[in-house]
């Protein structure tokens, strides 16, 4: 029997480029969180020499535009234009509630950067449009637009609050027992339906009573 001779010698390192440092701080955000992001960090993430990743970004207000840009740029936009418009609109939520689902941390870094290029264009253009096909003016699509990513964003942060809030309390928020039922005779009827958990259940049903009323809206005189 033969035994495999190696030579001992590590494999060569891939080579250091802007997308493995836009990852890397990626990946150490969503770890442990913003204020944990520095340029030796990322280093430190990468088993580089932190002068080295100036030859690719330079400097963390710039590292920070690339983290917003590469979770924008991974949003599923896709869609099909001869469907309804309120199909459309409501793909193009639950790919926005995905993506926040997936970088939690990440998302605030996109709501409070800028996104430099046609990337961060993609999802207004797709909304905008979506919105002109239904009939929509423009400045009734920027309110749509707004409104859409404001319920998102809510419904996510609503979710992780909650997902908290169950983790510290696993028999539910409150002991039926405690409650007086004279003053909380609503809460007690309510009472199973509050403790069970269902954020996607709850998602699509408030998604419905947005789009149900924007479509109820007037559209603009052609």
């Amino acid at each position: 029997m033969t035994r495999r001779v190696t030579s001992g010698t590590p494999e060569p390192r891939p080579a250091l480029t802007r997308d493995r440092v836009v990852r890397a701080a990626v990946d150490l955000i969503e770890r442990d969180g913003t204020r944990a992001l520095s340029m030796r960090a990322v280093a430190a993430e990468l088993g580089v020499a932190v002068m080295s990743l100036y030859n690719h970004v330079p400097n963390k207000a710039a590292l920070l535009e690339g983290v917003a840009e590469h979770v924008v740029a991974g949003m599923d936009l896709t869609g099909d234009p001869a469907e309804h418009w309120t199909d459309r609109a409501r793909a193009l939520a639950r790919a926005f509630r995905k993506t926040a689902h997936d970088y939690p941390r990440c998302m605030t870094i996109v709501l409070t950067h800028k996104v430099d290029g046609t990337v961060g264009l993609r999802m207004a253009e797709s909304a905008f449009a979506i919105a002109h096909d239904a009939g929509f003016d423009a400045p009734t699509a920027v309110r749509i637009t707004r409104a859409l990513m404001a319920y998102t964003l809510g419904a996510q942060l609503r979710d992780a609050g909650m997902a908290e809030v169950l983790d510290r309390h696993p028999d539910g928020l409150f002991a039926a027992r405690e409650l007086d039922p004279t003053r909380f005779p609503n809460v007690l009827a309510a009472g199973d339906e509050l403790a069970r958990s269902d954020p996607e259940g709850d998602f699509e049903f408030g998604l419905d009573l947005l789009l149900g009323a924007v479509d109820a809206l007037p559209r603009q005189v052609t």
